[in-house]
């Protein structure tokens, strides 16, 4: 199934049902009196959590979602019959703004497994509702109230703890399939991920986390050069960052310490550019296809683009092709998780 992260649906919530004008008519009861039911109410239209579904995809062929209208009141004070509601699953992390005004309706978690977002008609009074002293047969009822109709935007934030960031071609696809059950494309020319994947990656019992890759960055993602903006929010609910470095230059030669730091620099600016709070996640280096390299070469390049960085964040060299240091970067991760989880338990 293809990725779908953006969909724009219309929901009408159904409309209530009018009040009934009726009179109570039975042999030897003379002027009985008024008897009109009131109508029922329309349905809601509430969206649901469905831990099945990981794609907003359904939406692709369904757009319009209408809830039941409620039933007309009857005589003899019968109420009208409620209309149906409709739920509308989607997947967790799904937020839902109204189109129209760009009002942020709220989002879907497990925390708030459902959303209202349109609310039924009530329904219309029955003239049994206006009988007074004055007024022993009134004629007067009220109609059906509408539904609530919008036009809603839904964007998915997937649900990760680790996210791949890096320039295109940097073997985050790689190393994806390397420590997780994902099975992202692999290929060597850039942009092989046209949407971001999802793995979990297990490291030991009980001890497992999701990792998410999005597209390759480029300079001006930020403002919509490439594919990757489009995705860096999937990156916004992650609590550490894997920033992976291509060692090897186009020619497959050992690559500068400054062409790598100005790469990196480049990749920060953009998440800066993009989110603040993105920018600001803890992130650490990850220095690639080692394998291209001489263990000497690729050791000198690591500690002159630390210098040149001036980095202090954790720094790992690896070959997602081979495998090499993989294990040890997933075990570092899951601990670092696991700290940050103790961290926020206490504050």
């Amino acid at each position: 199934m293809r990725f779908s992260d953006e969909a724009l649906i219309r929901v009408r919530a159904g409309d209530g049902g009018d009040g009934c004008v009726s009179f109570r008519r039975e042999k030897y009861i003379p002027r009985g009196g008024p008897d009109g039911g009131d109508g029922g109410d329309g349905g809601d239209v509430t969206l649901v959590l469905a831990p099945g579904i990981n794609t907003l995809a359904d939406f692709r062929a369904r757009k319009v979602f209408q809830a039941g209208n409620g039933k007309g009141g009857a005589g003899r004070e019968r109420s009208g019959a409620a209309g149906a509601s409709l739920e509308i699953p989607v997947p967790a992390g799904t937020r839902v703004t109204e189109a129209d005004t760009r009002e942020v309706l709220g989002e879907l978690s497990a925390d708030r497994p459902a959303l209202l977002v349109a609310r039924g008609g009530r329904g219309g009074r029955g003239n049994a509702w206006f009988k007074s002293s004055v007024n022993r047969a009134p004629r007067r009822h009220t109609p059906g109230a509408p539904g609530e109709a919008r036009r809603l935007a839904l964007e998915l934030t997937l649900l990760a703890d680790v996210g791949l960031l890096g320039l295109p071609n940097a073997g985050k696809s790689t190393l994806l399939r390397v420590v997780s059950d994902a099975r992202p494309k692999v290929a060597d020319y850039p942009f092989t991920t046209l949407h971001p994947q999802l793995g979990v990656v297990a490291v030991g019992p009980m001890q497992s986390f999701v990792m998410a890759d999005i597209p390759g960055l480029l300079p001006g993602a930020a403002a919509g050069v490439g594919l990757g903006a489009r995705f860096l929010r999937h990156l916004r609910r992650t609590r550490l960052l894997l920033h992976l470095v291509d060692l090897s230059d186009p020619e497959g030669g050992p690559a500068s310490a400054e062409a790598l730091a100005e790469a990196v620099t480049t990749i920060a600016a953009e998440l800066a550019a993009f989110d603040d709070r993105l920018a600001g996640l803890e992130r650490w280096l990850v220095l690639n296809k080692a394998d291209l390299l001489p263990a000497q070469e690729a050791a000198r390049i690591r500690k002159s683009l630390i210098q040149e960085l001036a980095w202090s964040a954790p720094v790992f060299t690896i070959s997602a092709l081979t495998g090499a240091g993989a294990r040890e970067l997933a075990t570092a991760s899951v601990q670092r998780l696991e700290a940050l989880e103790k961290e926020r338990q206490f504050e």
